[in-house]
Order: C-alpha cells, then sequence, then structure tokens
C-alpha cells in the first residue's frame, strides 16, 4: 500500500481549526472546580460547617457561578466573600478556561467563632 493513500494524516492535509470539533466540559465539572477553589480561599473554615457548594451556569465560554458557603462569626465576612469571588473566579478561568462573568456568594450561616464553649456553659 501507498503511503499516500494509507489514510493517515500527515501535516500536509491536517483538517482547518474552524472545521475541527470543540472541548466542552460540563457545568458540573466546572461546579467543582469552584467549589473546591471556595474551599482553598476560605482562611479559617468553621470546623461545624459544611464544605461550599457551586453551581455554575455555562454559556459558550462564559460561566456565571453561584457559591454557598458557612463562615465564622465574628470576622470579615465581606473580606471573606471578596477573597472566595476573587479566588473562584481565577480557578475556574485558569482550569476550565472559561471567562467568568459573575460569581455570587450567598452565605448559607454564620458559626459563632466559640459556641462550643457557649454550648458548655463557658463564656467570656
Amino acid at each position: 500500500m501507498n503511503p499516500v493513500d494509507s489514510g493517515s494524516p500527515t501535516r500536509g492535509n491536517a483538517v482547518p481549526s474552524g472545521e475541527r470539533g470543540a472541548t466542552r466540559i460540563a457545568d458540573r465539572v466546572v461546579a467543582k472546580i469552584a467549589a473546591q477553589a471556595a474551599r482553598e480561599a476560605l482562611v479559617a473554615p468553621p470546623r461545624d460547617s459544611a464544605p461550599p457548594s457551586a453551581t455554575v451556569v455555562v454559556l459558550r465560554e462564559t460561566a456565571r457561578v453561584r457559591v454557598s458557603l458557612g463562615l465564622p462569626y465574628p470576622s470579615d465576612i465581606g473580606g471573606q466573600c471578596a477573597a472566595v469571588r476573587r479566588h473562584v473566579a481565577e480557578r475556574v478561568g485558569t482550569l476550565a478556561g472559561m471567562h467568568v462573568s459573575e460569581v455570587a456568594v450567598q452565605v448559607e450561616r454564620l458559626h459563632l467563632a466559640h459556641a462550643h464553649d457557649v454550648a458548655q456553659g463557658r463564656t467570656r
């Protein structure tokens, strides 16, 4: 069989980029990346809190993310939410190759920093 007729692609007959397929990353995969990034952004997550969760809507190469999490109280809630927004946008952009147009942080619950001591009758 002649190598020219073998049907194997060579540099001369490569498929043009406009005719190739595209890689699509599932929304749930992007949501898992966002949830993990939110976990990474929390400096001191509450011990009794559920891990952050995320939902994502992807349109073409743009993602809108909503992260739900619990935060310790008292703390700088606004600063923590801003850190989560920045880190989630950066990690989703890097790992999934998407532009993140919005990161909404929903604080589900505030956990008292010394709630364990209060429950046992020890207050300061």
